[in-house]
Order: structure tokens, then C-alpha cells, then sequence
């Protein structure tokens, strides 16, 4: 379950689809050597995935869930695709690109050829269809649009060649072209509303896979486009997809879909919870995993606020977390300590781990020097005012209520008492918007390290609060004007100091997505923002 919990939809708990089993002794059942050769790929059959959650729309240009992208990333191709393992941009729908000095131009040349499933052509006048669309959805695009802040206009060239123009630097559009939030729907699409788009009607890719039905909180259907060849460079194979069909379960409660795979009803499962990883570690099962990329589970200050305005303060809270303990105790070795706000699978991720030590005794004799003293109950006091601050979070991520009493603990040992409030996510959203916070607890999943520019620049959200004109803004902006690695790491570099050393916010832990794969289901795989590739996914017996 990755995203910020101010974009995700709630967990559905709606009657179940399956008579699935609650036993977890179905496990050894199974049976089967996860090493074994399953022989070469074969095309044709079905994978039965289980998901974790009702995605309330299925546009990938709409929505930002986990389970609406992990649906539509299978639905739309994209202008570039972005290596899992570098973060290096590659070809997909454009053969080439170039950028301009000053990353305000991106020029694309088309592959030829390609088609949307309605068989219009996908060419340049198609992508300025699609990107004059998704700024014209505005907040409805939940990701998009922040892709496409400050874009004008795209300008077809030649049948095969468009140029987007954007009116600020924003060399973040580039990997942002490689997502399914800017993937690419026919035409026709924009003819249709919105609200019959997220329900699948008129959402008519050029991807792998097309649309067939959508029965909310029960499944979702997708079918083998005929005639695919225009794959990823990054794909391991070339032509159509192996699978027939990918029938996407609805099985929000853990339990139940763990029970599910382990008793053969289900091929693959999403989001196994900590506590289910033992029963996958054998029998014929396997564990995918893979950390998600952007900004990790922080607590995030707002500086205007109480005790918070005070940066001692601030940074003893960073000082006083134990985040080896977290993962240690709280979730499982699939889940890493934050290094940065940034998570490590992030390019440009910068190591801060000695920033992020845990020290206690620092972190008392700053807010000592600052002069908090312990009152009767271990919480310290200043002039008749307690060091306390209040989280509000929502449970997005089933273990964040265990993750943050865990917290919570560990900063009574230095004397400062974080409260915990439960909120809803669309209450969470609220008091985001309105700055009524002390802490917001939250993680946005994304491969490009200018997720932060959107969430701390006072031209953005500002989560922080922080005055214009900060030394913040300015790095945020700096990292933005070149797409070249080499002059952006030294300002992304310094975003991420900036915000751990002033305690901005608090970096906790990494998350990470771990899936369960049955005997018969085969390369169920990740794309760099950990969501899922099935275009090389295939089932034995089919």
C-alpha cells in the first residue's frame, strides 16, 4: 500500500467475493519447490491477483492508489519507461527526446505504428489529446497534474513528433512521462465524463491489455490486447503479453487473502502484512519485494504550530527515534530504517543515516539547552507549557497505529509526548489543507526525487509552513532545472539535508511492497515505482 495517505482511497471492508479460507494451515498444502524450473514461459491463461482495496476509479490519469495504478498501468503505454534498478529513462513510445537547456521543452519522436484499442492511431496530435485533457482535469488528476504543473501547451511538429512545452523549469516531466499517471488514452476517451472513465467506460489504452468489467468491491477483468508489438525497451519479452486475462479480486481483509493463495483459490496476492510474511517464505511460494521510491513514513512538522515552532525541538524528535527498532520490532526485515526523506530506491537518495541516529542523550541536551525541563511525570515543561504535539494519521498502511505507539514510547524517554489521533483519509485531507496539524503522518510514493519540491516548496503545498524565500525553495528549484544527474544530485542532495537538519519532518521508515506468488503464477514484477509490471507475467497449466 504505497502513496500518501492524502490520495489513497479507504480500505473497503464490503462483503467478501470468495469463500475463502481463514486457515492459515493451507499453507503447507501447497507444496512445490519455489526453485524448481518451471520451463520456458507460456502464453494463455488467467492470473487470479488479490488485491487489498476497492479502487473507486480505474483512470490511471485520475487516480493515485496503489490499486487503481497497479490496474492501470496494465490498460495505457507511456512516452518513456524508467529502470527499476538505475532510474535510468528509457524508450517505450518514443523512439528519442530532447530537452532543452533550460528543461522547459521536451521534444518527443513517435515509434510508428502504434494504435489505441479502438484503432486510432497513437501519434503526436493523440499526446496532445491526452496532455491538453489531463491539465484540463485539474485536482482530479490526483498525480498528473502535479506532473504537469506548470505545463502551456504541446505542439504537434510532424505526425510523429510533438514538443510539451512547460512555462517553469521542470525537468521532473521526464520521468514522469515513463508513468501511468501520464499514460496514454485514445482520443475518443475525452468524450466520455470523468466519473465514466473511473468506472472503465470509454478507458481505451494502447497497452497490453484492455478493459473488460468492473464489479465494485468484487473484481476487475482485463483481457490480452491482439497484436501488442510495441512493448517497453525495458520488457523482457517483445509481441503480446503471455497472460489471456488478469482477474483482480477485491479481498480487502489480510486474513482472508492470505487464505486464498495458500489454498490454490488465488494465484498472487498484494500488501502481505507483516505478520502473514512467515507463511510464503516456502512451499512452493515466493515473496516478492520491493521498497518503494519517494518520500518515506515521516512525521511532518508544521513549524508554525506550539511546541514545533521551536527548531530544538524539531530536532530532538528526529534525535529521540529508534528507527532500527521500529522495523526490528513493528514490521519485518523486508522493511527498511529511513536513510533520508527519501526512500533508498529513490535516484539521487542521499545516505543520512548518521543524521538519523538514534541518540537520545543529544536529543535531551537540546531541548535541555533550549530549556525544557523534566516535570513530574517525565514530559518536560517550559514557563507552564508541555512538550507535546499531536500526529494525525489514518490507517492506510495496516501497521501505522503499531509504528507510531512504538514512536510515541521511544520520545517519552526524552520527555515529549506525541499524541496520536486516528483520523479518517478524507479527514486527513482536510486538515492537510488547511494547515490544521502539529504532525501529519503520510508517505507519496514516486521514482523522482522532485516528489519534495511538491510537498515543501512554498510555491507548492508547504506542508512545513515555512516562510517564502527559505534556502529550501531555492534548492527545490535548482534541482529542477536540469535533467543531467550529475548537476541535479548536489541540490537534491541538499533538499534532503535541509529538510532532516531543520527537522522539517522526521523521517521513519521505508515502505515496502511485498507481494505473494503462488506455484503457478510466474514474474509477477515491479516497475521503478513499485507497482505492477504483468506484461511478462505468466501461469503454469494454461
Amino acid at each position: 500500500m504505497s502513496g500518501s495517505p492524502l490520495s489513497r482511497v479507504r480500505v473497503v471492508t464490503a462483503a467478501l467475493v470468495l469463500p475463502l479460507l481463514l486457515t492459515t494451515a493451507a499453507c503447507a498444502a501447497a507444496g512445490g519447490d519455489p526453485a524448481a524450473d518451471a520451463g520456458p514461459p507460456r502464453p494463455g491463461g488467467t492470473l487470479r491477483l488479490g488485491i487489498s482495496s476497492n479502487p473507486d476509479c480505474v483512470d490511471p490519469q485520475q487516480y493515485g492508489t496503489n490499486a487503481a495504478l497497479n490496474v492501470g498501468r496494465q490498460l495505457v503505454d507511456s512516452l518513456t519507461d524508467q529502470d527499476p534498478k538505475t532510474g535510468e529513462i528509457k524508450p517505450w513510445l518514443a523512439r528519442k527526446w530532447d530537452v532543452n537547456a533550460d528543461s522547459t521543452a521536451f521534444t518527443f519522436q513517435l515509434r510508428e505504428g502504434v494504435t489505441f484499442s479502438d484503432g486510432a492511431p497513437l501519434d503526436a496530435a493523440a499526446v496532445k489529446a491526452n496532455f491538453d485533457g489531463i491539465k484540463a482535469l485539474g485536482a482530479k488528476a490526483q498525480l498528473a497534474s502535479g506532473y504537469l504543473a506548470a505545463y502551456q501547451a504541446s505542439t504537434v511538429l510532424d505526425p510523429h513528433t510533438v514538443r510539451v512545452e512547460f512555462g517553469a523549469p521542470s525537468a521532473q516531466f521526464l520521468q514522469a512521462s515513463s508513468t501511468m499517471s501520464l499514460g496514454l488514452l485514445s482520443p475518443a476517451a475525452y468524450r466520455k465524463t470523468p466519473d465514466q472513465r473511473c468506472q472503465g467506460d470509454g478507458l481505451i489504452g494502447s497497452g497490453p491489455f484492455v478493459f473488460r468489467s468492473f464489479r465494485q468491491n468484487q473484481e476487475i477483468v482485463l483481457a490480452k490486447r491482439a497484436g501488442y508489438t510495441w512493448g517497453s525497451s525495458l520488457f523482457r519479452h517483445q509481441g503480446e503479453a503471455y497472460l489471456d486475462q488478469i482477474d483482480y479480486k477485491i479481498v480487502p481483509e489480510p486474513g482472508v487473502r492470505t487464505g486464498g493463495l495458500a489454498s490454490g483459490q488465488l494465484d498472487a496476492i498484494t500488501d502481505v502484512q507483516p505478520v502473514d510474511e512467515p507463511q510464503f517464505a516456502a512451499n512452493g511460494f515466493t515473496e516478492p519485494v520491493r521498497p518503494n521510491p519517494g518520500v518515506v513514513f515521516n512525521l511532518h512538522a508544521n513549524t508554525t504550530r506550539g511546541v514545533l515552532t521551536d527548531e530544538k525541538v524539531r530536532q530532538a524528535v528526529v534525535k529521540g527515534i529508534n528507527r532500527p527498532e521500529v522495523t526490528s520490532t513493528v514490521l519485518t526485515g523486508n522493511y527498511r530504517p529511513a536513510t533520508s526523506i527519501l526512500g533508498s530506491a529513490t535516484p539521487l537518495h542521499a545516505d543520512l543515516s548518521a543524521q538519523l541516529a538514534y541518540d537520545p542523550n543529544g536529543a535531551s541536551a537540546l531541548l535541555e539547552g533550549a530549556g525544557w525541563q523534566p516535570g513530574p511525570d517525565g514530559i518536560r515543561t517550559k514557563g507552564g507549557q508541555r512538550l507535546t504535539a499531536t500526529v494525525q494519521f489514518s490507517p492506510v498502511f495496516n501497521q501505522n497505529r503499531s509504528v507510531l505507539e512504538l514512536v510515541q514510547q521511544q520520545l517519552r524517554k526524552i520527555g515529549f509526548d506525541l499524541r496520536i489521533d486516528q483520523r479518517t483519509t478524507a479527514e486527513t485531507v482536510q486538515a492537510q489543507q488547511s494547515g490544521d496539524y502539529d504532525y501529519i503522518w503520510y508517505n507519496v510514493t514516486r521514482a523522482d526525487p522532485d516528489i519534495l519540491r511538491g510537498i515543501f516548496s512554498t510555491k507548492a503545498s508547504n506542508r512545513s509552513k515555512l516562510p517564502a524565500g527559505n534556502p529550501l525553495d531555492a534548492a527545490l528549484d535548482d534541482q529542477a532545472s536540469t535533467v543531467d544527474a550529475a548537476k541535479r544530485r548536489p541540490a537534491v542532495e541538499l533538499t534532503q539535508k535541509l529538510i532532516v537538519e531543520h527537522g522539517y519532518a522526521v523521517p521513519v521508515f521505508e515502505l515496502t511492497q511485498v507481494l505473494a506468488v503462488g506455484p503457478q503464477a510466474h514474474a509477477v514484477d515491479f516497475e521503478a515505482s513499485s507497482r505492477l509490471q504483468l506484461f511478462d507475467t505468466w501461469v503454469s497449466g494454461a
